[in-house]
């Protein structure tokens, strides 16, 4: 590579180059984004939906949200890209942690740490992960493309609630109903009253 000049990638470098792409036109078109992969960022989302650059909390809520809206997934890993880089983040659960779910005329409207509002449905699915020791639910939100949002606690305390028993795919679960779509969370026969 001699004769090229090597820029690393920093923070600064990439919101800059976002922000000159977007100029506030709503998130960027990062499915169309392919640049060459410029390394690892020292930038780590906790499972929190706290964000991290060189092991420091962002202190910056328009920058995190600025970050978030350029966040890509590849095979399993996670990318900040820009029309002319790509840069690998390290996420320790799901990049968005849904922080507010509402029931507003029968359908669940869930809201992200950094502003992202959907509506939970065939293109927003809800989908429980249960750790295999314990039973514990991971639930989450799916927020655009191939990225979710772990729901939180609080969140999840209001979905049970409005919980209901359907029959899917031959067996009674309990789960939730949103945009006419029920989303299983646990066999009714695994509840324990």
């Amino acid at each position: 590579m001699s004769g090229q000049n090597i820029v690393t990638p920093s923070a600064e470098n990439i919101a800059a180059s976002v922000s000159a792409a977007t100029r506030g036109k709503g998130l960027p078109p990062v499915h169309l984004w392919n640049p060459p992969f410029c390394g690892d960022l020292d930038i780590r989302i906790a499972r929190d939906g706290t964000w991290f650059y060189l092991g420091t909390p962002i202190g910056r809520p328009a920058l995190v949200k600025l970050f978030s809206s350029i966040l890509k997934k590849e095979a399993g890993k996670y990318y900040l890209v820009t029309p002319v880089e790509k840069v690998g983040i390290q996420v320790d659960d799901a990049p968005f942690v849904a922080v507010d779910v509402e029931h507003r005329d029968g359908d669940l409207h869930f809201t992200t740490q950094v502003g992202d509002t959907m509506i939970a449905g065939p293109d927003h699915p809800i989908r429980v992960e249960r750790d295999p020791e314990t039973g514990e639910p991971s639930p989450y939100v799916l927020v655009r493309s191939n990225l979710e949002a772990l729901i939180d606690r609080k969140s999840f305390y209001r979905l049970v609630d409005l919980g209901l028993h359907e029959i899917w795919k031959g067996e009674s679960w309990f789960g939730l109903r949103s945009q006419s779509t029920f989303f299983p969370m646990i066999p009714s026969k695994e509840l324990t009253i």
